[in-house]
């Protein structure tokens, strides 16, 4: 068979599978289209969650009709006066939605300039020309697209139900509502308003975290850290979930390259490596981050829907991002956010009933800490001093003075204002993750030599994959060596686990380092072996406390970051105040 060209209309109908994938894509192109032409107002209205109708009403710069007859044809474009593909300054520059959106469904445009006597219309339905023919419209342009798919059937397949494809559109319209807080948006679906985002005036930052609350949520507002920035030429600004407040999916991850809103892998994995070790697994943070770069360090012509992006030096980028957010977390100290403290009164319920049935639970080996130089737990028990008379609870101590032990697990504080009950195995092992991690960045890991070293018998891939991480090991006070196939000698380990269960430890680091693979890098990987051998020197479950222990563990986690979250992202503690307890009782 000879080769021959394909018609238009099925090269347009191709190219527009790239472009046009759903409801939301005609969203996205149509609406930063309102954006370029300078709108500060845009009206998104959809029917059938947009699979019948998607209109995107504006009132910026407006067309000419010699403007729409080129705006439906294919790379016809007004968004690169220079024919420069690096400096681009627009949403769009491919020239491609427009003529995409008509080859695939029924599009009407509407535009008036506001020097124009009378506005003018144009129609492309499938790929068909119709006008322009003078119309009637305020300045600006409203873009219709109906019967998505009508030309390409096939595609209507692959749809999703109209409640999913309506949230796919609130999704990108949300973000590009974050993007922009000087312009109005809304969005309706058959009638109801979802989406109303009013113009914030005031600062930049002032602004974002306003619009945040208007997209995102007030929670969000309420609980974000404000992230500021710059190295090497390239800034990091806008706002951060605090710990404690996160989410169950990644879709208020939102990313901003140059002002576009963009799902770039390396910026979502940069956001999971600085929250690995405060949220737990399955939870997200929450983000409105923008990320300002030189042109020429980032190439932005990826793919047609422009959502992702290529940067010249990836590990900068990403190292900064983590960094940033990892300093930020820092800055937020110790406290945990409303979610526990709200889980907890939840859980209380006064029509509760006591069951007699026993619990079952069984205390495991306790372990006493040993860290050199540290007195917390160091004492054996007849060798502990008398506790001294119950400290009172200071509002300089937010975590107040410890009152009791419970089950040998909890301790309860009383603050100055409520309650506090800290679950001591979880609050430890973030207290002696972030000394593990202090001390590697000095270099001052100390270890110790076990008396007769001990053969770890293990699966041949995981002791291969622990040997070769051996150097990294050894930065942690840990040191192993080969010992056959399928097994590890182990001389030293950090001095901070004291009587450390050898085999339960390095079963865990196979595990860890084999999760891994050496993907991430270094740090990060190092940070998550610190995690694991944080977790074995921690003070376990079933460990008996004495009041000044109690105590210096409060005041411990006030000064250490983030020690509102273990090293797995569950809290560490929840905290009531007088008005939760009232209410409680309904004494409120």
């Amino acid at each position: 068979m000879s080769i021959r060209r394909l018609p238009s209309g099925l090269v347009n109908r191709i190219a527009a599978g790239e472009v046009v994938e759903r409801p939301a894509a005609v969203v996205k192109e149509l609406v930063e289209n309102a954006l370029d032409a300078g709108a500060g107002r845009i009206d998104v209205t959809l029917a059938d969650g947009g699979r019948a109708m998607v209109r995107v009403a504006d009132d910026g710069r407006g067309m000419t009709a010699d403007d729409l007859t080129l705006a439906i044809e294919r790379h016809a474009t007004s968004k690169l006066p220079d024919d420069d593909l690096v400096h681009i300054a627009s949403l769009g520059f491919r020239g491609e939605a427009l003529p995409s959106i008509g080859a695939v469904a029924r599009l009407t445009l509407t535009s008036r300039t506001a020097d124009a006597d009378s506005a003018w219309r144009i129609q492309v339905a499938g790929g068909d020309v119709s006008g322009p023919e003078p119309a009637s419209r305020a300045a600006g342009t409203t873009a219709e697209a109906t019967d998505l798919f009508f030309a390409t059937p096939a595609r209507l397949k692959f749809l999703r139900a109209p409640k999913a494809e309506l949230q796919a559109c609130l999704d990108v319209l949300r973000r590009l509502a974050l993007a922009r807080a000087d312009v109005a948006f809304t969005l309706a679906d058959d009638g109801r308003t979802l989406l109303s985002a009013l113009p914030v005036a005031g600062g930049l930052i002032d602004a974002r975290v306003e619009r945040a609350a208007q997209v995102i949520g007030r929670d969000f507002a309420r609980h974000a850290m404000t992230i500021q920035a710059e190295r090497e030429g390239v800034t990091l600004s806008g706002h951060a979930s605090a710990p404690g407040y996160d989410r169950a999916n990644g879709l208020a991850q939102n990313c901003f390259v140059n002002g576009r809103p963009v799902r770039d892998p390396v910026l979502l994995a940069a956001c999971r490596a600085a929250y690995a070790d405060i949220l737990p697994r399955g939870r997200f943070p929450a983000t409105a981050l923008f990320l300002d770069i030189p042109a020429e360090e980032v190439d932005v012509n990826v793919h047609p829907a422009k959502t992702e992006v290529r940067f010249r030096d990836a590990g900068l980028i990403r190292g900064f991002v983590i960094s940033s957010l990892k300093h930020a977390l820092g800055r937020a100290g110790f406290q945990t956010g409303p979610a526990a403290s709200g889980a907890a009164l939840g859980a209380w319920r006064p029509e509760a009933r006591f069951d007699p049935r026993p619990s079952g639970a069984a205390v495991g080996r306790a372990y006493a800490f040993q860290e050199p130089g540290a007195g917390f737990g160091g004492l054996p028990p007849s060798a502990r001093p008398e506790p001294p008379a119950a400290a009172e609870p200071s509002p300089e101590h937010p975590l107040g003075a410890a009152r009791a032990q419970l089950h040998a697990n909890y301790i309860v504080a009383q603050t100055a204002t409520g309650i506090v009950l800290v679950d001591q195995h979880a609050a430890h092992e973030r207290l002696v993750y972030e000394r593990l991690k202090a001390a590697r960045a000095r270099g001052e890991v100390p270890s110790q030599m076990l008396l007769i070293p001990e053969v770890v018998e293990i699966d041949a891939s995981a002791a291969a994959a622990l040997v070769a991480e051996a150097p990294a090991l050894r930065a942690l006070g840990l040191t192993v060596e080969a010992f056959g196939p399928g097994a590890v000698l182990v001389r030293e380990t950090p001095a901070a686990l004291g009587e450390a269960d050898v085999q339960a430890l390095i079963r865990d680091l196979a595990d860890e380092v084999q999760a891994s693979g050496g993907a991430e890098p270094l740090s990060e990987r190092l940070d998550a072996v610190a995690a694991t051998i944080a977790c074995h020197g921690s003070v376990r479950s079933g460990r008996r406390l004495t009041q000044p222990e109690m105590d210096a563990l409060l005041r411990e986690m006030e000064a250490t970051p983030n020690s509102g979250r273990c090293n797995h992202g569950r809290p560490t503690y929840i905290e009531l105040d007088i008005a939760d307890i009232e209410r409680l009782f309904h004494r409120r």
